[in-house]
């Protein structure tokens, strides 16, 4: 499929969990993950949370009951989610699924590292970033 590295799992299913809030995903290697929507929301590979450019990423909180409002395919290679809290930007290709569901662990606990340096914790507000001169969000 095409937007897919050469040789990578092919998704073979995709199924929203609304009351547990989770994506499940299965790919053709015989691996399939669930998903929380609060990782993907956090770790969604938009300019609003990634910035443009390393350390421009913005922290987020407050995302532990974000649900999918919807979830649209993205030509032969991803999903673009819209979130409950309004968030919509991010494509979610089919690598980058993968890597969520394999590394999630890994990727909890980098998130909950971020938010004990910042201070915060994971229900904590959304800061306002209004004013921080990015036109694209």
């Amino acid at each position: 499929m095409a937007g897919l590295t050469a040789g990578s799992p092919t998704p073979q299913g995709i199924t929203v969990h609304g009351q547990s809030k989770v994506l499940e995903v299965s790919f053709s290697d015989g691996a399939s993950f669930r998903i929380p929507f609060e990782l993907m929301r956090v770790y969604s590979p938009s300019a609003e949370v990634q910035g443009h450019g390393p350390g421009q990423e913005t922290l987020q909180t407050g995302k532990r009951e974000v649900t999918l409002a919807g979830l649209e395919p993205v030509g032969n290679y991803g999903v673009q989610p819209t979130f409950s809290d309004g968030h919509s930007t991010g494509i979610f290709t089919w690598d980058y699924l993968y890597f969520l569901g394999s590394e999630q662990d890994k990727l909890w606990a980098e998130y909950d590292q971020r938010l004990a340096a910042a201070g915060l914790d994971r229900d904590a507000p959304m800061a306002d970033n209004k004013g921080h001169g990015c036109a694209s969000h």
